[in-house]
C-alpha cells in the first residue's frame, strides 16, 4: 500500500486534435495546476508541456525569506571556553 503512494501520478494524455482545439485552455490548466499533460499523435506520445518555472540567477540568498535571526550574531558568546581556562590541556596526546 505504501508503494502505491510513492508512485508518481500518470500524466493526463490528450490527442493532438483535441490539443489543437483546446490549446489555450489546456495551457492555462497546466500553468495553474502544475500538472503535466502528454500530447499524443497517432497513438504515440509526442510532446509533454510542463509548467514553466523561473530559475533564480544565483542560489545566494534563495532562502532569506525562510530564515529568522534571533539574538546577537556579532558579539562573542558569554561562555568561557575550556581552551581559554586550561591552555595546558592537550586534546589528542
Amino acid at each position: 500500500m505504501a508503494a502505491a503512494a510513492c508512485r508518481p501520478k500518470t500524466p493526463r494524455t490528450v490527442a493532438a486534435s483535441e490539443f489543437k482545439a483546446k490549446c489555450l485552455k489546456l495551457i492555462d490548466d497546466v500553468a495553474e495546476s502544475g500538472e503535466e499533460i502528454v500530447i499524443t499523435k497517432d497513438g504515440s506520445h509526442t510532446v509533454r508541456p510542463v509548467p514553466y518555472r523561473n530559475r533564480p540567477k544565483t542560489l545566494f540568498g534563495i532562502d532569506r525569506a525562510k530564515l529568522e535571526i534571533v539574538g546577537d550574531t556579532v558579539s562573542p558568546p558569554d561562555v568561557e571556553w575550556e581552551a581559554e581556562t586550561n591552555p595546558e590541556r592537550v586534546l589528542n596526546p
